[in-house]
């Protein structure tokens, strides 16, 4: 087992998921509850990474954040480093590749809120914001959980675009993936086995929580309506 790749991979999806629910939300908030009659073409925006092949998407992050471009000219004059096959660099491809993942079931949960509730909350005086933290968000924590979990497992098992932004070095932009395509590249099976078998069951586990955890708030929430 490639113990680095692991850290950077679980250190990737960790940060990945955290930003993700973090500017998802009011992305998702918006998704639910807008009447912008041109909100379909945003959301197609948010949906592309589900359609675009990884290598695209990867190139044109590439471009995006190269030194030759106006924000990667900006990052490196204001770090004094460049974006492309750095960890950073690698985040922020890891953010644009698995937003969907997060802010789709975030939306679909928002709007399953039943809206008398909220109309209600907000007749009463409570303001948006507090009707958001008090109503909204704990009637969509399956959501929630669901957006949290695949935005973590996605990023887990990124290739495509973790090798073109941020190619291969050991310790800095090394991921599981990656580290299994070399083991296979260089023959050694036995490796890639072990450590596939190991992403496998780790992938099955935090699935497995997440649809009992969502199932068990489903049964809650049925009682408590009887």
């Amino acid at each position: 087992m490639n113990w680095p790749a692991v850290w950077v991979t679980l250190k990737l999806a960790t940060l990945t998921t955290l930003i993700l629910i973090a500017i998802g939300m009011p992305i998702a908030y918006w998704f639910a509850f807008s009447r912008w009659r041109w909100k379909f073409l945003i959301e197609s925006v948010v949906a592309l990474p589900l359609v675009l092949p990884p290598t695209v998407l990867g190139f044109y992050v590439l471009i995006a954040i190269s030194p030759r471009s106006p924000f990667g000219s900006w990052y490196q004059r204001t770090f004094g480093s460049a974006l492309p096959f750095t960890f950073p660099g690698l985040l922020f491809a890891s953010i644009l590749y698995s937003l969907p993942f997060v802010v789709q079931p975030l939306a679909a949960g928002f709007a399953a809120v039943d809206r008398r509730l909220i109309e209600a909350s907000w007749t009463l005086g409570i303001s948006r914001w507090a009707t958001f933290i008090r109503i909204i968000l704990p009637l969509s924590g399956a959501g929630l959980i669901t957006g949290a979990v695949l935005g973590f497992a996605h990023t887990m098992g990124e290739f495509g675009v973790v090798l073109m932004v941020g190619g291969n070095l050991q310790g800095v932009t090394r991921t599981i993936s990656i580290d299994i395509y070399d083991e296979v590249q260089a023959l050694n099976y036995a490796a890639a086995a072990k450590t596939s078998l190991a992403l496998l069951l780790f992938s099955f586990l935090v699935l497995s929580i997440t649809y009992g955890i969502n199932k068990k708030r489903q049964v809650g929430w049925t009682g408590l309506a009887k």
